[in-house]
């Protein structure tokens, strides 16, 4: 499988677009939209697909869950850019979004904190092989294991911050 993005390359700094909103007070002023993914190479046997942003960096000893979706749609291999706005209509029928670590059922952008290291920013597409047993309050761990037992197979991109 693979994962592209128009938004940002593998590997770049994310532009402030995809950057947590000045709303969340945590002292960021980005645009907070869900970059655009585009997947391909999905084996066979895949049924849906599900989409995550993790930050393994974050000082909080178990990562940062920024967007956990899931049950994508088998035809569909793209999220456009700001997907992970709930009121932007852009999230395919039948996707199910999940807690995010901020405890809201949205995409919520990096904002690492002041003076930090550049921050890692996995953007992970999973192709798997069942409609995942979830809903809008399952947590992004309970969504992992399920993840663990039916992946097919995955591919990720990945952006850096730091401020």
């Amino acid at each position: 499988m693979q994962v592209t993005s128009t938004s940002f390359k593998d590997g770049d700094n994310l532009p402030m677009d995809h950057v947590l909103s000045a709303k969340y007070g945590f002292g960021c002023s980005g645009g907070n939209q869900s970059p655009q993914l585009a997947w391909s190479g999905a084996p066979d046997g895949t049924r849906t697909y599900a989409v995550t942003c993790f930050d393994p960096d974050a000082p909080t000893g178990s990562g940062f869950w920024h967007w956990v979706v899931a049950n994508i749609p088998a035809n569909v291999t793209e999220l456009a850019l700001d997907a992970g706005n709930p009121a932007s209509g852009k999230l395919p029928a039948g996707a199910v979004t999940m807690r995010n670590d901020v405890g809201s059922n949205e995409y919520v952008g990096p904002c690492s904190p002041e003076g930090s290291h550049p921050h890692r920013y996995l953007f992970t597409v999973f192709a798997v092989g069942a409609e995942l047993q979830v809903n809008e309050q399952t947590t992004p761990a309970l969504c992992g294991f399920q993840l663990y037992f039916n992946t097919l197979d995955k591919a990720e991109i990945m952006g850096l911050f730091m401020r």
